[in-house]
């Protein structure tokens, strides 16, 4: 069972030279890291997490913020394009296939929080000020524009609960 609240670092750990989702997430990681610490090695190494970050996001076709705020144990296995807003929170061991939107409605500023172990199907759009509990299926080509509880399987346009993760295949 996957958690929902300790993340599960070994799913970012790049798997071979051409990894590009894995690649794009560790630079990420990495300039997290050196933009925390002090000092002149901090500093040099950010910015060749800048780097890097700017090459696979362009390799990828991603656009996914250097600075925004990733839960660990992230998985974007097809990583093109996937946007995703700088202040959406994206919670521990999360799912992300292609070309899914995770930004904000026009009109407002407040992005989506998602919680831990949401799996987001390839061409969803979760847009604007709205939750998405844990433990939660997006179905593909999903548009949720509204909150959606714990434990739950959406889908549709607009995204309607179609099931329940408990109920087992």
């Amino acid at each position: 069972m996957i958690s929902i609240v300790d993340a599960d670092w070994t799913r970012e750990a790049p798997r071979r030279f051409w990894d590009p989702g894995r690649k794009l997430l560790c630079a990420i990681r990495k300039y997290q890291l050196y933009k925390q610490k002090k000092g002149v090695i901090a500093f040099s190494l950010s910015k060749v997490s800048v780097v890097q970050h700017l090459f696979w996001s362009t390799v990828s076709g991603a656009d996914i913020p250097i600075n925004c705020k990733l839960g660990g144990g992230l998985l974007i296995p097809h990583p093109n394009g996937i946007v995703i807003h700088p202040d959406a929170e994206i919670g521990v061991n999360c799912l992300i296939h292609q070309q899914c939107t995770i930004g904000v409605k026009r009109g407002s500023s407040a992005p989506p929080r998602i919680g831990g172990h949401v799996d987001i199907g390839a061409g969803a759009k979760i847009i604007g000020n709205i939750c998405i509990g844990n433990d939660v299926l997006v179905g593909a080509n999903a548009v949720v524009v509204n909150n959606v509880e714990a434990e739950m399987v959406v889908a549709g346009i607009p995204a309607k609960v179609i099931g329940n993760t408990r109920q087992g295949c």
